[in-house]
C-alpha cells in the first residue's frame, strides 16, 4: 500500500517514519519510489530527530531529493517545532 493511501485508510499513527517522510517527498524517479528515497535518508541519518539537526539542503545528495523536496521536509520540521513550542508555552 502506498504511504499516502495508508495514511488515509489507517491513520498517520499506522505509518512508519519512512512512510511519513515519503509523503513529504511525494515522488521518486525512474526505478525508485519516494519510499526508497525516504529509506535512504533514514539509513544515512538514523532517525527523524537526527535529521532535524542536519542542514537539510544536504538531503539533495540523496537520489530523488531535489531542492524543492528538501525545502518541503525542512518546512515540515519547522512546523512541528512551532507546534511543540506553542504547546509548551500554552499548555
Amino acid at each position: 500500500m502506498k504511504p499516502g493511501r495508508k495514511l488515509v485508510e489507517c491513520g498517520a499513527s499506522a505509518c512508519t517514519d519512512a512512510e511519513i517522510l515519503a509523503i513529504l517527498i511525494g515522488t521518486g524517479g525512474k526505478g525508485y519510489t519516494a519510499l526508497d528515497c525516504a529509506n535512504d535518508i533514514l539509513e544515512r541519518h538514523g532517525t527523524l530527530a537526527n535529521l532535524m539537526d542536519k542542514p537539510l539542503i544536504g538531503l539533495t545528495d540523496t537520489r530523488g531529493v531535489n531542492t524543492v523536496k528538501a525545502i518541503r521536509i525542512a518546512a515540515a520540521f519547522d512546523l512541528a517545532a512551532r507546534i511543540v513550542k506553542h504547546l509548551e508555552n500554552h499548555g
